[in-house]
């Protein structure tokens, strides 16, 4: 039975110690616990913040979907997936991804499925305040994000993988 995955959208920061431990806590069966933590960048020094926003429902909604993919495909243990939305300042943590597994490549590879398409398929928008200046403008999508997205499209798109 495929792990159910845990997934909030929230202002607040998040712990990735905390919730790694809540995932292995009890257990002896989790051979790899792979921690995925997305950062704000100051851009060179251009930037002051990122405000983040999102659809209630949907982010949730789509984010949950995408989790559950992921448990589908890998054998994990466990799942969390962590996305904050509002001003956002350089240094501070965006998104979280701790996927828990029996073996190694499942957790990385859960992992780094979850952040491909969580960056081209959640519902967020993100909007750069300058340093200095009080808007920056929206974020564009990239072309570079879809193409790493579209690496884990195939035939076998819904098939779970073995260990």
């Amino acid at each position: 039975m495929p792990a159910k995955p845990l997934v909030r959208v929230q202002v607040e920061d998040f712990d990735v110690a905390v919730e790694s431990a809540r995932l292995t806590e009890g257990r002896r069966d989790i051979g790899a616990v792979v921690a995925f933590t997305g950062l704000c960048r100051d851009e060179g020094g251009r930037l002051e913040a990122l405000m983040l926003e999102h659809y209630p429902g949907m982010a949730e909604a789509e984010m949950t979907r995408i989790a559950e993919q992921a448990c589908s495909r890998w054998p994990l243990s466990g799942l969390t997936v962590i996305h904050r939305f509002g001003e956002i300042r350089p240094g501070a943590n965006i998104v979280l991804v701790v996927a828990a597994s029996s073996h190694r490549r499942a957790a990385f590879e859960a992992a780094d499925f979850l952040m491909d398409y969580l960056k081209t398929r959640a519902p967020f928008w993100k909007k750069e305040i300058a340093a200095g200046q009080s808007d920056g403008g929206w974020v564009a999508a990239k072309d570079a994000d879809d193409a790493d997205a579209a690496r884990w499209q195939g035939a076998d798109d819904n098939a779970p993988r073995q260990p």
